[in-house]
């Protein structure tokens, strides 16, 4: 700080002029400044770069599966289509499974299937839109199972038609089973996997939550949110200066799947874009869980079409969406 003195008119006088070496020592930051900020921009790159070429070294060579064996895996939507063909091929993996589903026969069923597979299986009936309910089945387990260390929500509904057509309940439904669910389950299941730094969370998207479909409007909405909230939770956890590495994330995003959601499917190329079985969905499923994967699509090559389109204007993957026709007509 520079020293002043008042003179005999009163006015302040600099007593210290600006030293000589101030400006040089100015430049001399600036050009250290700028050295750093290059250092880390070069460190991005080659991170950035390396983060590539083994990506694309694990698209030719995945990895290992990891196994479940004694993971205690739920799923919900347990009692039909893809979530009990996912149950019965985790189930002769060696997991514990945990069927959730508001139908009590169709759950029965599922666990009968697993046990008769030689694997090990229990069924709780809920209503996963009731965050009380989740939170007293969550204890229930907690009691009579264990801690769950995998969660799927899988559980979902799929209301098709114009979206003036649709009341308030509607809209509410879809999205209390679609998304809100998710978050119930979550908060009652991540805790434990938080002080374990172990877990698996998987959550069920689908191609409406990638790109938007005519008829599907909420649904669609309710898709993209999945995969929004999964990616703000992975990010969560990712950036918290606690290690929780071990709590791993897959979001799952099928093209059509037969399960009896899909009413009144329009499909111009039979050939090129099959209806996906249950059997085939949770095939890859199963095995994207096991190697840890981030997100894929069912089939795999949709996942890279889009992102190709993704980077074009967008008009231009319109006219190919335009030429494949696909999608879903309004239930009757």
């Amino acid at each position: 700080m520079a020293s002043t003195s008042v003179n005999k008119n009163g006015a302040t006088q600099n007593l210290m002029e600006k030293a000589p070496w101030s400006d040089e020592q100015g430049i001399a930051m600036k050009v250290y400044d700028g050295l750093l900020l290059f250092l880390e921009v070069l460190i991005l790159i080659v991170k950035m770069n390396i983060t590539w070429l083994f990506s694309i070294y694990q698209f030719f060579v995945p990895c290992e599966p990891k196994s479940v064996e004694g993971e205690v895996i739920l799923i919900t939507g347990a009692g039909h289509g893809m979530g009990r063909e996912v149950a019965l091929r985790f189930g002769r993996l060696g997991g514990t499974i945990i069927c959730v589903d508001i139908n009590a026969t169709g759950n029965q069923e599922t666990v009968e299937m697993i046990k008769a597979d030689k694997g090990k299986a229990f069924r709780y009936e809920c209503d996963v839109t009731d965050r009380e309910a989740v939170n007293n089945m969550a204890e229930k387990l907690r009691r009579e199972v264990g801690e769950v260390t995998m969660l799927i929500n899988n559980a979902g509904i799929m209301p098709c038609k114009p979206i003036m057509e649709h009341n308030e309940v509607d809209i509410k439904r879809v999205f209390d089973i679609n998304i809100i669910a998710h978050l119930w389950l979550i908060q009652a299941f991540l805790p434990n996997m938080m002080e374990r730094n172990h877990g698996h969370i998987v959550a069920m998207s689908s191609m409406a939550g990638v790109l938007g479909l005519r008829n599907l409007v909420p649904y669609c909405a309710t898709k993209f949110a999945v995969r929004g909230m999964m990616e703000s939770l992975h990010e969560e956890l990712r950036e918290d200066p606690r290690d929780f590495s071990g709590i791993k994330f897959t979001v799952i995003c099928p093209y059509i799947v037969d399960t009896g959601l899909c009413k009144n499917p329009r499909i111009k190329f039979p050939s090129m874009m099959k209806i996906v079985s249950p059997q085939e969905a949770a095939d890859n499923i199963v095995d994207a869980v096991r190697r840890n994967y981030h997100e894929i699509t069912i089939p795999s090559s949709l996942y890279y079409v889009n992102m190709i389109c993704r980077a074009m204007p967008y008009k231009v993957p319109i006219h190919l969406k335009d030429f494949l026709d696909s999608g879903l007509e309004p239930q009757s």
